[in-house]
């Protein structure tokens, strides 16, 4: 079964896509995640964070049958590779230096969301990979040098090899409750070498002996004001790096509006002043068809925080000890710490393996970038290892 079983329709902005029928779909998927829910996406575009002027044109690809939804994805036309955290600046290097446009590329993915999870929307494997042909179709009818399906689920990636696009791997850091779960954040110490044990406590007196108290707030209980204060801090940290913040203010109050439930603050504290903020997602994987989701399997994403005074340690108490102590109250199993940051695995998030799927165009390119991932994947599967054996766990008697 091919796409042309089915009607398949480009549409240009959010709004043109059934919103309940796209939700609805991403539901019944193996790894959903609150990113890819229509209001998500809608968001980023409404709200000038995502767009053509800011080198992210959208176009939904939706494939029906019977007027019903079978299959959908957002394919991004993109001038630049900013916001991806999946790193092509050398292949676009390579091909400037042999006189070839790069850019546009079509990339399949949640802006500036580095949370693996669910691309390719659908009703059932032949679906998906008929979406997954629609899509390349359309990516070579509009001349793009590539495609990319970026921190992709194990679903997409199954199609992407079926369809001889190109694998390739990173490394993220995501911490793990264990079964039947721990009872409070010490005894998740407990399970810590007592190195690593001890720094935590270290940092976290730190933060506590300098006065610091953290308060927090979940969905509609989080107020505009310290809505207003979480911005502040956002993009004072990413100016504070040399970088306008991707995301505006209207984003967020989107987020407030549209998604208040899947979002989570944490405020600190001193002296009666707030003076950091972090901003943590939550939402849990679908146990099917019904919509419902699984208890089980409550999910909470790192995402974004600030400060606008220094306190030694604070950001690990912001970002890591703050959300953990949350997770083990509310029985949730999964932290995941977002792209990169080695020094996640001394607060005990581990490292595992992400994947992404590219297609380019050129033949010659193709085959350079294919020897490429090779050895590239030789190496994080190296990498892989080495962390491993750096565990701050304690090692089983």
């Amino acid at each position: 079964m091919g796409s042309t079983d089915y009607v398949i329709r480009v549409s240009a902005t959010p709004s043109e896509v059934d919103s309940r029928a796209w939700d609805a779909l991403l539901a019944t998927q193996s790894h959903p995640t609150p990113f890819m829910r229509h209001a998500y996406l809608a968001a980023m575009a409404e709200s000038g964070s995502a767009t053509a002027a800011t080198g992210w044109s959208a176009h939904f690809i939706t494939l029906h049958r019977d007027e019903a939804l079978c299959a959908a994805c957002v394919v991004y036309l993109k001038d630049h590779s900013y916001g991806e955290y999946v790193f092509d600046w050398a292949w676009a290097s390579a091909y400037q230096q042999h006189g070839l446009e790069y850019y546009p590329k079509g990339v399949i993915a949640v802006p500036f969301t580095p949370v693996p999870g669910t691309r390719l929307l659908a009703v059932d494997a032949q679906a998906r990979a008929a979406l997954l042909q629609a899509v390349q179709a359309w990516c070579e009818s509009v001349n793009v040098s590539s495609a990319h399906m970026l921190f992709a689920a194990d679903a997409d990636m199954q199609s992407a090899k079926d369809a001889a696009w190109m694998a390739r791997h990173t490394v993220q850091f995501h911490w793990h409750n264990t079964t039947p779960g721990y009872a409070d954040f010490d005894q998740f110490l407990q399970s810590m070498n007592q190195e690593k044990r001890k720094k935590i406590k270290q940092e976290r007196r730190k933060v506590a002996g300098a006065g610091v108290t953290f308060r927090h707030s979940q969905g509609a209980d989080i107020s505009a004001a310290d809505w207003d204060f979480f911005y502040r801090c956002y993009a004072r940290t990413y100016r504070e790096h040399g970088n306008p913040p991707y995301l505006t203010p209207d984003f967020f109050r989107r987020m407030a509006a549209t998604m208040p439930e899947h979002w989570l603050l944490f405020v600190a504290e001193r002296g009666g002043k707030s003076i950091a903020s972090s901003l943590i997602a939550v939402g849990a994987r679908s146990t099917g068809a019904t919509g419902l989701f699984d208890t089980e399997d409550r999910v909470a994403y790192g995402r974004y925080w600030g400060a606008v005074e220094h306190v030694d340690c604070l950001h690990f108490e912001a970002c890591y000890y703050q959300p953990l102590q949350w997770c083990i109250a509310n029985g949730y199993r999964r932290f995941e710490g977002g792209a990169q940051g080695e020094h996640k695995m001394a607060r005990a998030l581990l490292p595992v393996k992400t994947s992404s799927a590219h297609w380019l165009q050129h033949p010659a390119f193709a085959d350079a970038v294919q020897r490429f991932l090779e050895r590239e994947g030789e190496g994080i599967q190296n990498y892989l290892e080495h962390l491993e054996q750096r565990t701050p766990l304690k090692k089983p008697v």
